[in-house]
């Protein structure tokens, strides 16, 4: 069984995305945690690009990587100069790391109309990059930029650029679809013509541009090459790189290659959140196999299926990348998906009960309100206990107001006052917060800390509205989810009510009422 090697590009290629910034601080997190996870190359980011992907590489000079090698990257030398004078190939060589990769190009139309140097010129930039590197014994992954353009235009001059490549001692050629706009068969020629003209061991990097690129990547591997360059969660310029998240289990889960061993596959799902959470970038809750979403099953039938064998809706375990099936429930459900996620839950019910369907009824008639519950675990566990008598109330609220906002000021502030009743003692609390949530927040939390101490340490850590009906126009209702955490344990609820305020306040009080139930 071959082994495939996988070569991280988020802290270069990544940080290319719209709204994506990585401090050299995150850089180092992450170029640890792939370690960690046994990516074979990191990629650190191009030193003659910016002084802080310089500093990058000089503190990794520091750390012990298990695993992985740590990669610099960089162009061929400039057209018609001497390569040991060129600061692009001296900042590399600065870098220190003991593997470099270099792009060049091998599309004749951008050697023309780009680089606007001849194409014999642009073959010495290739050749000449490649000796003077190796030349300092450096293990050298050549790029070849725009190959499946060239290829198809000119096959000829895209065989002689990475031919050059390899004679001057490059030891992995990786095929770029650069504009990512290629489709499957075309990687398959390109990759097939690649080896047919070289004996060097090939790479693939594609980039999304098409929602081709996992598809172009697994393509690749088929057709022989042993290198994939991407990224996690598919980061990138444009529409992203190739997600490495949804390669690494194909490759692996599918395709029976070998790539990481079991146990570490079994950490793809917290490796894709962890880097999401240090990116500060969202995942798609249906992103496949790592998701929230992934293995969440909503439709009445489906789930009634599931509950025979759960191969009829799920193509893999979802432990087998750290990810877990969820049973949704919503006006869609039947009894089966109440009763699925009652033994989430660990709540015990008999699907024949009065119970079970006078929850499925609760459900379908606050849905059809605006309520959703299938984001919103938490709203719906404490639905569930009310309906079977198992609520506790931990306290009881007289009043909530809302005071002294003030709209247009550069530092807007609002006050909020709220009566909570809690262990027979009526309590008043007044607090100020950067909008009226955080001012209702903060105030609820004054009042009951002092009695429930563990409230202290939860905070909340996401808040969204979405418009019900948006024809209703300013009368539209109005669906706010928040989520809280407490160290590792996090949970959503949900509110709905024309009045945003209203509904986040329902959804704040949800929230706090979950913990003290779970606490």
């Amino acid at each position: 069984m071959k082994k495939i090697q996988i070569y991280d590009t988020t802290l270069r290629d990544g940080t290319q995305g719209e709204g994506m910034s990585l401090s050299l601080n995150d850089k180092l997190l992450l170029a640890k945690r792939f370690d960690q996870f046994g990516i074979d190359y990191i990629e650190g980011g191009w030193p003659g690009s910016n002084p802080k992907d310089l500093a990058f590489f000089k503190e990794t000079r520091k750390l012990k990587f298990k695993h992985a090698k740590v990669v610099a990257f960089g162009s061929t030398r400039r057209a018609n100069s001497k390569v040991q004078n060129d600061d692009n190939i001296k900042a590399l060589l600065e870098a220190g790391t003991k593997t470099v990769t270099i792009f060049g190009k091998s599309w004749d139309f951008h050697v023309k109309k780009v680089f606007k140097t001849s194409l014999k010129e642009n073959l010495n930039m290739v050749y000449e990059s490649v000796h003077y590197l190796k030349s300092k014994k450096l293990e050298v992954i050549y790029d070849a930029e725009h190959f499946f353009d060239g290829f198809r235009e000119n096959p000829d001059y895209a065989v002689q650029t990475i031919r050059e490549a390899r004679k001057a001692g490059a030891d992995t050629i990786a095929l770029c679809d650069t504009n990512g706009g290629s489709l499957p068969h075309q990687i398959a020629i390109g990759v097939k013509g690649a080896r047919k003209a070289i004996r060097a061991p090939i790479g693939i990097h594609v980039h999304n541009d098409g929602e081709l690129a996992v598809a172009n990547s697994i393509t690749a591997v088929e057709h022989g090459a042993i290198q994939v360059q991407g990224t996690i969660n598919g980061y990138g310029e444009r529409c992203g790189n190739a997600n490495l998240t949804s390669i690494i289990p194909v490759l692996q889960l599918k395709m029976k290659l070998r790539v990481f061993p079991d146990r570490k596959l079994k950490e793809l799902t917290e490796l894709s959140h962890y880097v999401a959470e240090i990116c500060n970038m969202p995942i798609e809750n249906n992103q496949p196999f790592t998701g929230q979403s992934a293995f969440a099953h909503k439709g009445g039938v489906h789930v009634n299926a599931m509950l025979k064998n759960a191969k009829t809706y799920e193509h893999i375990s979802p432990s087998a990348v750290g990810n877990s099936t969820r049973f949704l429930v919503s006006e869609l459900s039947g009894k089966s998906n109440v009763m699925l996620k009652a033994k989430e839950l660990n709540i015990d019910l008999d699907q024949n009960a009065s119970h079970t369907r006078s929850i499925l009824q609760k459900v379908r008639e606050l849905e059809n309100q605006g309520y959703q519950f299938e984001a919103a675990d938490a709203s719906f566990e404490l639905l569930m206990k009310k309906e079977l008598g198992r609520y506790k109330k931990f306290f009881e609220v007289r009043n909530a107001v809302i005071s002294n906002e003030i709209i247009g000021d550069k530092n807007p502030t609002v006050g909020a006052t709220v009566k909570i009743e809690v262990k027979g003692k009526e309590e008043v609390a007044t607090e100020i917060g950067n909008g009226p949530v955080d001012a209702l927040y903060k105030a609820l939390r004054k009042v009951l800390v002092s009695f429930y101490p563990v409230l202290e340490k939860i905070h909340l850590t996401d808040y969204k509205v979405r418009v019900v009906d948006s024809q209703a126009g300013t009368a539209a209702k109005v669906r706010v989810f928040i989520q809280f955490q407490h160290e590792t344990e996090s949970w959503s609820t949900v509110g709905v009510s024309e009045n945003i305020i209203e509904a986040s306040w329902q959804a704040l009080v949800d929230a706090v009422e979950y913990k003290l139930l779970k606490s």
